[in-house]
C-alpha cells in the first residue's frame, strides 16, 4: 500500500503562484509552524500555497520505543553515531511526493521552497539537495545532516545554485550548534549557495530569526 502524508494546509487566497512545504521536528505534527505564517509578512502571502506534513507515527528508539510523529527513528542520543538511513530515505520519498504534486497542480519547481525544523530540517535538506528539479530555496532550521556523506553521490547539480537558510540557537542542549556548523561549513565548502544565522536561544525558533527567515522568503517569492 503506497503511503501519503497528511497535511496541514493553508490555500492561497489570490492566484497560486508559489508553495512552501515546512516539516516539523519529533514529536509535533503539522500544527506546529502554523501559526509562524502571520508573523512573517510576507510580500507574496496571498499566492503561497503553505503545506505543513504530519511525519508517520513511529516508535522512536531513545524515548522507550514510545510511538509519536518522526520523519526517522532516533536510535541514540548521539545524532551522527547511529542513524536510521531506511526511514530517513523513506521520508525524503514522501517529501518528494509532496513536490511532485504541487508540479503537477501547475507550480513550477522554481516556485517550490522547503523548510524544516530539527528532524523535518534534515529531510528538508536531503531532500532538497537531491531533487532533481531546480528548487526556489531551502530553510535548515535548528538541525544537522546525518546523511550528509551518502548525500554527496547523490549530489543534483540542478539545486547547486539554490539559496539555503541555515540557522541555530547558541544554546540548543538538544542538537548542538556545532552539529549544524559543521554541516554549513561543508555546504559552504562544497560552494552551495548558503547562509548562516545564530541567536541566542535554545532548540526553538526567535524573534530575529523569524524576521530573518522573512527577509529571505520576500527576496525569493515577490
Amino acid at each position: 500500500m503506497e503511503i501519503k502524508l497528511s497535511t496541514i494546509e493553508i490555500k492561497p487566497k489570490s492566484i497560486h503562484k508559489y508553495s512552501l512545504i515546512w516539516l516539523h521536528g519529533l514529536g509535533a505534527d503539522g500544527h506546529d509552524f502554523e501559526g509562524i505564517i502571520p508573523q512573517l509578512h510576507l510580500n507574496a502571502e496571498a499566492n503561497i500555497h503553505f503545506i505543513f506534513p504530519n511525519a508517520p507515527i513511529q516508535a522512536v528508539t531513545i524515548n522507550a520505543g514510545m510511538k509519536m510523529r518522526a520523519w526517522y527513528d532516533i536510535l541514540e542520543m548521539s545524532l551522527n553515531r547511529k542513524v536510521d538511513i531506511p526511514g530517513i530515505y523513506q521520508s525524503v520519498s514522501l517529501l518528494e511526493q509532496l513536490i511532485k504534486q504541487e508540479m503537477t497542480n501547475g507550480i513550477p519547481s522554481e516556485h517550490i521552497l522547503l523548510a524544516g525544523f530539527s528532524q523535518g530540517g534534515v529531510i528538508a535538506l536531503h531532500a532538497g539537495l537531491s531533487f532533481t528539479h531546480k528548487l526556489a530555496g531551502i530553510i535548515a532550521l535548528s538541525t544537522y545532516f546525518p546523511t550528509i556523506e551518502k548525500f554527496q553521490t547523490e549530489i543534483s547539480i540542478a539545486n547547486h545554485k539554490t539559496p539555503i537558510f541555515m540557522a541555530h540557537g547558541t544554546m540548543d542542549s538538544i542538537v548542538a550548534i556545532e552539529s549544524g556548523k559543521s554541516v554549513f561549513n561543508t555546504l559552504n565548502d562544497l560552494q552551495y549557495h548558503i547562509e548562516w544565522h545564530e541567536y541566542v536561544m535554545e532548540h526553538s525558533v526567535c524573534k530575529d530569526e523569524i524576521n530573518h527567515i522573512s527577509s529571505y522568503i520576500n527576496e525569493i517569492f515577490c
